[in-house]
C-alpha cells in the first residue's frame, strides 16, 4: 500500500519504519522542515530502538520520503495516518487543534483528488473526538464514498516501540458503525485478530489502558510506603500479589457493575487506611477507595429514582451471588434509600434463608432490615409484581422464567452486564453501560 503519515514524532516515525519493513510505500509529513529532512535522509527524529536501521532500509529501499505539502502526499496514496500530537491545554483539557488542522487539510486534499481515500486515526483522542471530527468537514466526503475513516489507538512504549508495533499486547480498531474493515486492510495495518469496535470504544480503550498503568503504579508505591512505615519488603509483598493469576492479575473484577461489599474489601481497606494514618503515611488512591465506592453507589441510586416507576423489586440481596452474606452489601443500603423514600419493594433471593442467619450476617438485617421478613418474596412472580422498577443485581433467575413475569410496565436496570436482560419486554438500562 501507499500510505501517508502525518505527524512524525513518536507514534510516526515508528509507525512509518515498521510500515516500511512490511513493504509498505510511506510518505511522512510534518510541518517542522528539519523533521522532513530526517525523514528524507533516513535519519529518525527521535531515540528508539531499531527505528535507525528501520529507516535507513527503507530510505536504501526507496519505501519512503517526507514533505511538508498534505496534498502532494494525499495525490501520492491511498490511506493516510493521523499521529499528530493532542496535548493538555493549562486547564487539563485535551487540545485538538492540530488534529482538527490536519483532518481539514486531508479532507480538502481528497477532495480535490476525487478518488476513494482511506483515513486512519491514531492520535490519542477522548471517547466522541472522531465522530465530532467527521462531523465539522469529513462526512460529505464520506457520504459520497471518498473516504472511509477509522480510529486506530496505539500502544507503543518508548524504548520498546518497534517490538510493540510488531508484537502488539493489544490490537484495536474503530469504523463508524463497529463493523469490521476490508480484509486487506486488516491484514496489511490492523492485523487479523484486532478487536473490531465503534469509534468512541476504541478511543475509550486507550485511556483506560493507560489510566489502568497508572492506578498500578501508584498502587505498588502507596504499598511501598505502608511497608517502608512497617519495615516490610514491599517488593517481597507484590511480587507475592503478583502469583495470584486467578484474582490479582488476571481480569476478575474488572467489569464495571455492583459497588464493591461483603466481609472483607470495605473492613480490610479501612484498616489499611487507618495504619497508614497512624503511621504518617499519605495513600491518597487507597483512601479514595470507599468513598468512590459510595459515589458509585449513589449512581444507581440516582439511576433507580429517574426510571420514573413507583414500584421496586431487588434481585439479589447479598453482595454476590450463591451466597446469603448481606455483610456490607450495597443491596441492602438499596433496599435501606427505596424504603426511606416511600417505594413499595418486593426482594428476591434464592439464596437467602433467613432462618439459617447467624452472628454478624444476622445482626445486619437486625440492625438495618428488621422487616427483611415481609419483603422477601419466594414466588420469583409475586416478587416480580405487575410493574416497578427492576433492579438485576444478580441472575437469581432464568431470563426465560423472567419472560414470563415481566411486562413492557416494568423498567429493568440491569447492575452488573446481564445483556440477556435486552430480550425481555420491559424497558432495558444498563447500569455502567
Amino acid at each position: 500500500m501507499r500510505i501517508s503519515i502525518f505527524g512524525l514524532g513518536y507514534v510516526g516515525a515508528v509507525t512509518a519504519g515498521c510500515l516500511t519493513s512490511r513493504g509498505h510505500y510511506v510518505v511522512g509529513v510534518d510541518v517542522h522542515p528539519q523533521k522532513v529532512d530526517d525523514f528524507n535522509n533516513g535519519i529518525p527524529p527521535i531515540v528508539e530502538p531499531g527505528l535507525d536501521e528501520l529507516l535507513k532500509q527503507a530510505k536504501e529501499q526507496n519505501r519512503l520520503r517526507a514533505t511538508t505539502d498534505c496534498a502532494d502526499a494525499i495525490a501520492d496514496t491511498e490511506l493516510s495516518i493521523v499521529c499528530v500530537g493532542t496535548p493538555s491545554a493549562p486547564s487539563g483539557a485535551l487540545d485538538l487543534r492540530f488534529v482538527r488542522t490536519v483532518a481539514a487539510q486531508i479532507a480538502g486534499a481528497v477532495r480535490k483528488k476525487n478518488t476513494h481515500h482511506t483515513l486512519v486515526f491514531r492520535s490519542t483522542m477522548l471517547p466522541g473526538s472522531t465522530e465530532r471530527i467527521v462531523g465539522e468537514g469529513l462526512a460529505e466526503l464520506e457520504k459520497d464514498s471518498l473516504l472511509n475513516v477509522f480510529y486506530y489507538p496505539e500502544f507503543l512504549r518508548e524504548s520498546t516501540a518497534v517490538e510493540d508495533f510488531e508484537n502488539p499486547s493489544l490490537a484495536v480498531v474503530g469504523s463508524r458503525d463497529g463493523s469490521r474493515p476490508p480484509e486487506p486492510l486488516m491484514e496489511s495495518l490492523f492485523g487479523v485478530n484486532a478487536s473490531v469496535v465503534t469509534w468512541p470504544t476504541a478511543e475509550a480503550v486507550k485511556y483506560a489502558c493507560n489510566a489502568f498503568h497508572a492506578t498500578k503504579i501508584t498502587f505498588a508505591n502507596e504499598i511501598g510506603r505502608v511497608g517502608k512505615q512497617l519495615s516490610i519488603d514491599s517488593k517481597a509483598v507484590m511480587s507475592l500479589l503478583c502469583q495470584d493469576t486467578r484474582l490479582n492479575i488476571s481480569s476478575y473484577y474488572l467489569r464495571p457493575g455492583n459497588p464493591f461489599g461483603g466481609s472483607c474489601l470495605p473492613k480490610d481497606v479501612r484498616a489499611l487506611m487507618n495504619q497508614a494514618r497512624v503511621g504518617g503515611v499519605q495513600i491518597p488512591l487507597l483512601e479514595s477507595l470507599l468513598s468512590s465506592n459510595e459515589k458509585h453507589l449513589a449512581s444507581l441510586l440516582s439511576l433507580i429514582t429517574e426510571s420514573g416507576q413507583k414500584e421496586a423489586v431487588i434481585l439479589g440481596l447479598s453482595f454476590k451471588s450463591n451466597t446469603d452474606d448481606l455483610r456490607e452489601s450495597p443491596m441492602v443500603d438499596v433496599a435501606q434509600f427505596l424504603i426511606g423514600h416511600g417505594f413499595p419493594l418486593r426482594i428476591y433471593d434464592p439464596a437467602l434463608n433467613l432462618a439459617s442467619l447467624i452472628g454478624a450476617n444476622k445482626r445486619v438485617i437486625d440492625t438495618k432490615m428488621p422487616h427483611l421478613a415481609q419483603l422477601l418474596q419466594n414466588d420469583l412472580g409475586a416478587a416480580i409484581g405487575t410493574e416497578g422498577v427492576i433492579i438485576a443485581a444478580q441472575k437469581c433467575a432464568p431470563v426465560e422464567e423472567l419472560a414470563k413475569h415481566v411486562s413492557r410496565d416494568h423498567h429493568v436496570i440491569d447492575v452488573n452486564g446481564w445483556k440477556e436482560l435486552t430480550q425481555l419486554p420491559s424497558r432495558y438500562e444498563g447500569f455502567c453501560w
